[in-house]
């Protein structure tokens, strides 16, 4: 790989070098990397691009790494990767898409990875995605995230857009069966004319299961977000939507939190907030020798964090 390439996947998977365990790196439209290993099978798709991550029945304390980085202007693709997590398992899976675009045509990525995870078992999912360049081509990302938890199965999203993607719609929808729980975290900054919209929903479908939608979001310049936030519930559960946002400049922020309840014990809360930086915490750090705009930065990665 080139240099471009090495600094977007620090950027997204925070590598220096090829990962200990399972791995697929996917560079320009195409396989750069692979792995696997007797718990985890990584299966090139034949019907569509993409793969499946096959995690076998009582995988524990093990990670995979699949992350994309594109680095030719033009390119535009849509992938799908399917992960299949036996029962008992407890795993990290590490995703992420960076785009450097120094040219004037489009590039994009579309991804859809859908999970399907087994009885009793935990996941861990981060997925970062950053874009660059000096070109006059757009940077754009699509990702959409399925996931069916089986009976006392957990899942934990880290998801967020840390910068220079001009326009993404991500998507994410979730059923829960019984004693099952699901948590995300979703961080987004804009900025200049940048686009961002985030449709979340989440169907607890199952008694006893529990879910926790936080939305965080800086829109800076002239960009947009909008954010929806979607719980439905079915059983006798437990779920709480919350969205936090500042908006800076011209910036623009709609945040829209949506309960359904269709069992008398469904107990569901939403939260949402819109607001600037406040100014005293401007003054207290400028008072320690920031300068406005470090002061800004500094507020802004720790509500990001």
């Amino acid at each position: 790989m080139d240099a471009i390439q090495k600094h977007l996947l620090k950027e997204v998977a925070e590598l220096d070098a090829l990962p200990v365990g399972a791995y697929n790196i996917r560079s320009n439209g195409k396989s750069a990397a692979r792995n696997t290993t007797a718990e985890i099978d990584i299966v090139t798709k034949t019907d569509k691009p993409g793969i499946d991550i096959i995690i076998r029945p009582g995988t524990k304390k093990k990670s995979v790494h699949i992350p994309v980085i594109i680095s030719e202007s033009g390119l535009k693709e849509v992938v799908y990767n399917d992960f299949f997590i036996g029962e008992d398992c407890d795993v990290t899976i590490i995703a992420g898409c960076g785009i450097s675009n120094c040219g004037g045509e489009d590039s994009q990525h579309d991804g859809v990875h859908s999970f399907f995870v087994g009885k009793g078992s935990k996941v861990r999912y981060i997925e970062k995605h950053y874009g660059e360049g000096t070109g006059e081509g757009k940077r754009l990302m699509n990702p959409t995230t399925v996931v069916e938890l089986e009976e006392g199965a957990s899942m934990e999203l880290q998801t967020s857009q840390i910068g220079g993607i001009h326009d993404t719609l991500r998507i994410t929808n979730a059923k829960l069966a019984e004693n099952s729980s699901l948590s995300i975290h979703d961080k987004i900054l804009t900025e200049g004319d940048q686009h961002a919209k985030a449709e979340m929903q989440v169907d607890m479908d199952g008694d006893g299961s529990t879910c926790d939608v936080i939305s965080r979001g800086v829109a800076k310049g002239d960009s947009y977000q909008e954010i929806v936030l979607g719980i439905t519930g079915n059983a006798a559960c437990s779920g709480h939507a919350e969205c936090d946002s500042i908006i800076m400049d011209r910036g623009v922020i709609l945040a829209s939190p949506q309960l359904k309840a269709t069992n008398v014990d469904a107990a569901l809360i939403h939260e949402a907030a819109i607001g600037k930086i406040a100014g005293e915490q401007l003054i207290k750090l400028m008072t320690m020798g920031l300068s406005e705009k470090e002061a800004e930065d500094m507020i802004i990665r720790g509500f990001l964090r």
